[in-house]
């Protein structure tokens, strides 16, 4: 039988500075519980609204950290404040936690009056399925200068990079049709001065309401997501992959978003290369790159959250492809998911392109899709 999936309640920026620390409780007001109590507070979903309610009402910056309860070295269960319901013990962790503990990071908001329900269900390690939802959701979202309820979802708008399609969209997981979609899409993105207009489809439905939106002139980009386990292997490649700074890699994707679209503005390419350094705000960024004489030909993001990291931004230059720049570029980032305490890896591709059968031939399994739809400004 699989251990519990226990919740701590925190702020993005606290879980950001645990990232960085490797573990919960050595900053932030973790780090005061453990100097005051020596433990790190935790919550079963049933309970986790007592805290938040007594400590944070009305708050919509919160995050639930769902941690394995397996990998809590020291885990016990004892009595909270003298206001809590009679009988009710809740689970502290004496010693921190570490952050590969942490299998998934779920955005908790208030209702309209500003009180907090009992959340859902949090996923277990081995969800491997709605750890990669939460993951490409929550951080978007966590990112977000504002966000927005719309039919089936969430809207979010992120001002610094209002020319990135993925940081403006809405994010659908519930049953909608393409008229909603497109109406929500005007309200919101619309409202907000934003000229184009996307959305992220996901669960029943959405391949019909994706298909109808294309006969409303929107591109439909449909997107398998793929997964494996990071291994600890020594890299086998005579060409190795090396972090990199995101800031080291703009002229590299500067030069990649002028081949593909080359009608881009100047200010428009540069927030799309700006975007990856603004996400290591709120998860930990690693930027893997490949130089020759200096410059850099292939490159890749690892975006690690917890135990559950994102590969992204794959891509090598037209002049060294087919010379294994991929294959190096994938074995330093798995390797880098590994040590970082990560046991899944996730990332999309393309449904109908060549990459989404070279990442399985490389140990990738499929484990869900989705449909990424927009209407150019």
């Amino acid at each position: 039988m699989s251990a519990p999936t226990l919740l701590h309640l925190c702020t993005p920026a606290e879980w950001r500075a645990a990232l960085a620390d490797g573990a919960l409780g050595l900053s932030g007001a973790a780090g005061r519980s453990m100097a005051e109590s020596g433990f790190v507070h935790l919550s079963t979903a049933e309970q986790v609204a007592l805290p938040a309610n007594r400590l944070f009402r009305g708050r919509s910056d919160l995050v639930l950290l769902a941690i394995d309860a397996g990998r809590i070295a020291d885990l016990r269960w004892e009595p909270g404040l003298p206001g809590d319901p009679s009988g009710m013990v809740f689970p502290h962790a004496y010693g921190p936690v570490p952050t590969g503990a942490v299998v998934a990071v779920l955005p908790y908001r208030p209702g309209p009056d500003g009180v907090f329900d009992v959340p859902g269900n949090p996923p277990s390690r081995v969800d491997a399925v709605t750890r990669r939802d939460v993951m490409a959701y929550s951080v978007l979202r966590r990112l977000a200068t504002t966000e927005h309820p719309v039919t089936g979802g969430t809207a979010v708008l992120t001002a610094a990079v209002s020319a990135s399609h993925q940081h403006n969209q809405l994010l659908i997981d519930g049953p909608v049709g393409a008229a909603q979609v497109i109406s929500d899409a005007e309200h919101v993105l619309g409202g907000a001065g934003i000229p184009h207009r996307a959305a992220t489809l996901r669960g029943v439905d959405a391949a019909a309401t994706a298909a109808e939106l294309a006969r409303h002139g929107w591109e439909i980009d449909h997107l398998v997501s793929l997964v494996t386990t990071p291994s600890g292997e020594p890299p086998r490649h005579q060409v190795r992959a090396e972090r990199a700074l995101p800031s080291e890699l703009r002229p590299f994707w500067e030069a990649s978003w002028l081949r593909a679209a080359p009608g881009l503005t100047e200010e428009q390419r540069a927030q799309l290369s700006d975007r990856h350094e603004l996400e290591d705000g709120t998860v930990d960024v690693h930027a893997m790159a490949i130089r020759e004489h200096g410059l850099v030909v292939a490159c890749c993001l690892l975006k690690i959250d917890g135990s559950t990291a994102e590969l992204d931004a794959v891509e090598t230059a037209p002049t060294p492809r087919g010379r294994g720049l991929g294959d190096a570029l994938l074995a330093g980032a798995l390797r880098q998911a590994h040590q970082a305490g990560c046991d899944l890896v996730w990332l999309d591709a393309d449904a109908a392109d060549w990459p989404r059968d070279w990442y399985r031939r490389r140990g990738f399994g499929q484990v869900g899709e989705s449909w990424f739809c927009r209407l150019r400004g």
